[in-house]
């Protein structure tokens, strides 16, 4: 007899005798009939042992949670008042005839989907977590998201190539993770960041198109949208610009919307400058959903006498902006206070503001702590451009452009939450026109915004500074970067220039690039490509709080896999075979 799965298992089906198998969800004994819930990953099926049928019978009163099982029986229709309506499988159940224990279970930890279990010990059995729906679906989504992926670049004649796990160390930004190697004492391989090279060596191979759902490796410190292990999607064709890359990734994402998410979405897919993005959010990917925006007030304060103001407005490197929160003026003290504390997190000074009741009446319809250092002109000149009305709140940063950005689209980011100004739906971006490079302040060097593989735009290949634009974009949703790529350097003398810029050493150039810019040599074409996490998209797909949701097996924020119990100490034979030694510190 074929298998059924509980949850497909419908009035249709009434009369018929089937064999389902799963977990015992529950256990009920109710008045010497007892009733098991079996449990797949389909849903859920009531099972009804009559006590006439003394074998198993017996056995159903043994049973208990989690337990394996296969029964066969005939469905029939529920009695009145018995229907559950909240359940798929509510109005039919399964009188069991027959009953194979497959196998017994300890009790779990906690029980399958139970939302307020503590992580950690989600983390710790996993394998009992994933049972759970949420995840169950998670999972699955995410494998359907890779088949619809594969399906629409096959469709464009991308093939699928594998690169590397072990390689070259090489500097993208983020510490490598090292692998000793046995044969080679003392050498090591590092695990790809990305399959940048690589992919590049392909396109100089005449691969033409390539893609990849390749892990990635990179030892950084942890938050919610990252882990050290992760997955990108991979493109890279040749012959193309950004405006190819662009396209192909809209025809994606709108493939993957009419396959998996919302077939009548209506996906747009605006550009903004990465510098136009600085100055109206603050950071370069924004929330659309989001009505905040800043707005500049500098050259509305050139003759300004307010200090805070004053200092800032000579110095290139400052900036001075003003928020405004519509109906934001009934906002409690002890939640500017709160505000006030988030920004200072980012290294501001205060957070300045303005509440309006009238804003005809600047003396006594405008109450601010800093009012009194600025005149009318300017109070109005400022009203006038953040389009304020009566019952707004207006926040002000005054700083460099640094700690301004970063403080103010925090305070941005978490008003959309506190207030509910957040759209729903699906709000996509690209940002273009990005810096090539940015200044490092602490080495006095500059260094790759994106990588060092990016090629410079079109009249910025003389001279590099931090404000040589490059042909990078990203592409962000819902306020978070889901891919960034650019058109790659192609030409082997240019490719030097840039590491040059860098600073590198012509012995590090060799060292870490010889076998890149040996290619390069041989008719190199010229080529771009995109990457996307899509760890990060099915958990803003899905509407998951973390990436940990959307992986089988995931690292704790500390880099550690409660399941298995790694990393672990490994002993001194396999360390003297590796020509290694640890100096353990107490």
């Amino acid at each position: 007899m074929k298998r059924t799965y509980c949850g497909q298992i419908d009035n249709e089906n009434i009369n018929e005798i089937l064999k389902v198998k799963g977990w015992v969800n529950t256990r009920r004994d109710h008045g010497g009939v007892i009733f098991i819930d079996l449990r797949d990953h389909t849903g859920i099926l009531q099972i009804v042992f009559n006590p006439d049928a003394e074998k198993i019978f017996d056995m159903a009163q043994s049973l208990r949670s989690e337990y394996v099982l296969e029964i066969t029986g005939t469905i029939n229709k529920r009695l009145e008042g018995t229907i559950n309506s909240d359940m798929k499988t509510g109005e039919i159940e399964l009188i069991a005839e027959q009953l194979l224990i497959l196998n017994t279970s300890k009790t779990p930890p906690f029980k399958i989907n139970d939302e307020k279990t503590n992580e950690d010990l989600r983390l710790q059995y996993r394998y009992i977590d994933l049972r759970g729906a949420k995840m169950q679906d998670n999972l699955r989504f995410r494998s359907k998201l890779y088949n619809s992926i594969r399906n629409h670049l096959s469709d464009n004649d991308f093939n699928e190539i594998e690169t590397p796990v072990l390689t070259k160390p090489t500097p993208e930004g983020a510490r490598d993770y090292l692998v000793p190697s046995r044969v080679h004492k003392t050498n090591f391989f590092a695990l790809p960041q990305s399959p940048q090279l690589f992919k590049q060596l392909l396109m100089i191979a005449g691969m033409d198109k390539y893609f990849q759902i390749a892990k990635c490796f990179r030892d950084e410190d942890l938050r919610a949208d990252r882990q050290p292990e992760f997955t990108q999607l991979d493109i890279e064709c040749s012959f193309c610009d950004e405006d190819d890359i662009i396209n192909l990734t809209e025809s994606l994402m709108k493939s993957i919307f009419s396959s998996l998410v919302d077939k009548n979405a209506n996906l747009e897919f605006p550009k903004i400058t990465y510098k136009d993005s600085m100055e109206k959010y603050g950071c370069d990917k924004p929330d659309l959903r989001n009505p905040l925006e800043l707005k500049d007030i500098k050259n509305l304060l050139i003759n300004t006498e307010f200090k805070v103001f004053k200092d800032c407005i000579n110095n290139e490197k400052t900036r001075i902006v003003a928020l405004n929160v519509p109906n934001g003026s009934t906002m409690s003290r002890k939640n500017i206070d709160k505000y006030t504390e988030l920004v200072k997190s980012f290294g501001a000074k205060g957070l300045a503001y303005f509440k309006i009741d009238d804003i005809n009446n600047i003396d006594n319809g405008i109450s601010s702590p800093i009012k009194k250092f600025l005149n009318k002109e300017e109070i109005k000149d400022i009203l006038n451009v953040v389009n304020a009305n009566n019952g707004d709140l207006i926040f002000f940063s005054a700083d460099t452009s640094d700690i301004v950005n970063s403080s103010m689209s925090a305070l941005i980011h978490n008003l959309g939450k506190d207030l509910d100004i957040i759209e729903d739906g699906y709000k996509f971006l690209w940002i273009v026109d990005y810096p090539m490079f940015e200044y490092d302040n602490n080495t006095q060097q500059l260094t790759s915004l994106h990588h060092p593989f990016t090629s410079p735009s079109e009249g910025h290949t003389d001279e590099f500074t931090d404000k040589t634009l490059s042909r990078a974009y990203d592409l962000t949703l819902n306020g978070n970067e889901i891919g960034g790529g650019s058109v790659r350097i192609h030409k082997k003398s240019l490719q030097l220039s840039v590491f040059k810029a860098l600073g590198l050493s012509d012995e590090e150039i060799e060292n870490k690039f010889g076998f890149f810019l040996k290619a390069l040599e041989y008719g190199c074409p010229p080529h771009a490509g995109i990457a996307f996490g899509l760890d990060r998209l099915v958990m803003i797909l899905m509407n998951l709080p973390s990436i940990r949701d959307t992986i089988a097996f995931p690292k704790t924020q500390s880099s550690a896999c409660l399941l298995t119990d790694a990393p672990t100490e490994i002993n001194a034979s396999q360390l003297r075979e590796l020509s290694i030694k640890t100096n353990k510190i107490k």
